[in-house]
């Protein structure tokens, strides 16, 4: 019979988990988006950070810095690595969303990650998708 001392599995099974949930939030990364365009102090500017799956719709990740004339910088934290889509509107008047006329036209300005346009309405997914990686990303957005 063997008198040899066994480690308990549940100490080192719980240092497993912290390095796991370590090594997960490591994933995640800061995206700054530089808005260029940007009229002089008129309300804030939105930025999300979408999937294909949630793209026009409802983001998962996303912030908001007040306008300031020419250039301003958004930064969103915590966006996992993959491949993402980012979307800016001005909100002039500060009501939280991208005000439209009646067929739809949006009346503030906007703007996706690569500048990407659609033809008749908003670009595709994938003309602005970006990958994101583990590090601090600059994502460059142009208002129209």
């Amino acid at each position: 019979m063997s008198t040899a001392y066994h480690k308990p599995l549940f100490p080192r099974a719980m240092l497993w988990l912290a390095f796991a949930l370590f090594a997960g939030s490591a994933s995640a990364a800061s995206v700054e988006v530089k808005v260029s365009g940007v009229a002089g102090g008129k309300g804030k500017i939105n930025a999300a950070v979408c999937d294909k799956e949630h793209f026009l719709k409802d983001c998962a990740y996303s912030g908001s810095a007040p306008a300031q004339a020419g250039q301003t910088t958004v930064t969103i934290d915590n966006v996992p690595k993959g491949t993402w889509a980012v979307l800016v509107y001005q909100d002039e008047n500060q009501n939280d969303k991208l005000d439209r006329n009646f067929i739809g036209v949006p009346k503030e300005n906007y703007g996706f990650s690569r500048d990407a346009r659609g033809k008749f309405g908003p670009p595709d997914f994938t003309d602005a998708a970006i990958e994101i990686g583990d590090d601090k990303i600059v994502v460059p957005v142009t208002l129209k």
